[in-house]
């Protein structure tokens, strides 16, 4: 008896076990794909996600810190590349969009609002100019070089967020 009380127990045990990994591979289907949530891009170890919808840069980076992660800060040419082709393939055009560079604390002194360093930069010539005093915020895709510009930050653009998948 005590051993049909032992066997009925790991059958229910195994049971459940294999029932919830069902289940989390069903789950995880629909909401993790390549390590990323639904609707997220994985590009080099980080989840981007392109907003089509026009924010304020303030606005938008707070849209982002809602899904978990900042407005996209870019590391690497590469790396632009491929949020370029992101937003490619969502709107079939390059869009000026925002990202989450900015300098309004200290004019000059460009910081990414994730908190990572600024070290990589794609600046188009004679840019950032902080034009009128007041363009604090980094739009990319500007012009046809599609580079960097600094920006109004009021002005409603689409925006790329980031976060660790």
């Amino acid at each position: 008896m005590r051993m049909l009380t032992v066997c009925a127990l790991c059958a229910m045990m195994a049971l459940a076990t294999a029932q919830s990994k069902a289940d989390l591979v069903k789950r995880s289907r629909f909401r993790v794909i390549s390590g990323c949530p639904y609707g997220w891009t994985r590009i080099y170890r980080r989840c981007f996600r392109f907003i089509s919808t026009p924010k304020r840069w303030t606005r938008a980076e707070k849209y982002c810190q809602r899904l978990g992660g900042n407005l996209a800060s870019i590391h690497s040419y590469w790396q632009y590349r491929r949020i370029q082709g992101m937003i490619r393939r969502a709107c079939h055009q390059l869009r000026e969009t925002w990202i989450g560079g900015s300098d309004a604390q200290e004019e000059r002194t460009w910081l990414w609002s994730d908190g990572t360093p600024f070290k990589y930069q794609y600046w188009c010539r004679g840019e950032p100019n902080n034009h009128k005093g007041s363009q604090h915020c980094l739009t990319m895709n500007h012009t046809v070089p599609r580079c960097w510009d600094d920006n109004h930050c009021w002005r409603r653009k689409p925006f790329v967020c980031v976060r660790r998948r």
